[in-house]
């Protein structure tokens, strides 16, 4: 039988302030250096090159929060969490209550047929990779089907329109709007490989044998602890920076069970 929370440690639920600022602060502090990498590329060309990374991390910071978001374990109360859904979606011009309505499904039924977000889970390698332009638009489709707070849905899958016309229309002004937002749309293709077919594919009939967890000291804290999947999975209410943590304290109980982690740098 899994551990219970109160076995490992109820201490791993908690939020402190700090830590709940820096969550919501991370996103909107990588648009705000994007716009000064972008500034400082109107006069030296090369600096472009640094923009995919800084996007890189700023999606890394809105999946993070979004995910500790979702699951309500930093803290936020009813109106402040449809906020935050709302305006971290928006950072990467996504549906926050979209990814909220088919990740709960996800945390709920996966592998069933009716989760559309594991649903690349059942492809191969190349199917994932060729389902990242439609995934976004089938997770927001299955949420409204579902009648999932349709106004804030609405709303949200303006944004992507906006922001590409906006950066269109301003393009002799600045590209950077919509230099922003062709890699914020195009980075979100590979949702499918990296957050569901990497971490669940080869599945198994089993919580154990279903995802898999990545330990290591580079890879998890670029990732933002986000590699540890099989723990997340088995206990969700658990916030991201508190994962490194129960992954150690669950050692003891994964390797009884035969379940190794896979080591990264």
């Amino acid at each position: 039988m899994t551990p219970s929370l109160n076995d490992l440690g109820t201490d791993l639920l908690v939020t402190n302030r700090r830590r709940r600022v820096l969550a919501l602060a991370r996103p909107p502090i990588g648009v705000a250096v994007f716009a000064l990498t972008a500034w400082w590329a109107d006069s030296t060309p090369w600096v472009w090159l640094l923009t995919p990374v800084v996007v890189f991390g700023v999606f890394v910071a809105v999946v993070t929060v979004t995910h500790d978001v979702v699951h309500r374990s930093i803290g936020l109360g009813p109106k402040a969490t449809e906020w935050a859904l709302f305006l971290c979606g928006l950072v990467l011009l996504e549906s926050g209550h979209a990814y909220r309505a088919t990740h709960v499904q996800h945390h709920r039924l996966f592998p069933h047929d009716d989760d559309p977000e594991g649903y690349p889970a059942h492809l191969s390698f190349v199917g994932a990779v060729l389902y990242g332009p439609v995934f976004l638009v089938g997770l927001w489709r299955w949420a409204y089907r579902r009648g999932a707070q349709r106004g804030w849905l609405v709303v949200e899958a303006c944004a992507p329109v906006l922001a590409l016309a906006g950066g269109v229309a301003l393009w002799s002004t600045t590209p950077a709007l919509l230099v922003y937002a062709v890699m914020a749309v195009v980075g979100s293709w590979v949702y499918p490989l990296l957050t569901v077919y990497l971490p669940h594919h080869d599945f198994g009939d089993t919580p154990l044998t279903q995802t898999r967890t990545l330990r290591g000291r580079i890879v998890p804290a670029v990732f933002l602890e986000l590699t540890y999947h099989l723990e997340h999975h088995l206990y969700p209410a658990v916030p991201s920076h508190h994962l490194a943590e129960l992954g150690r304290r669950l050692d003891p109980f994964l390797a009884s069970q035969g379940v190794r982690p896979r080591k990264v740098p």
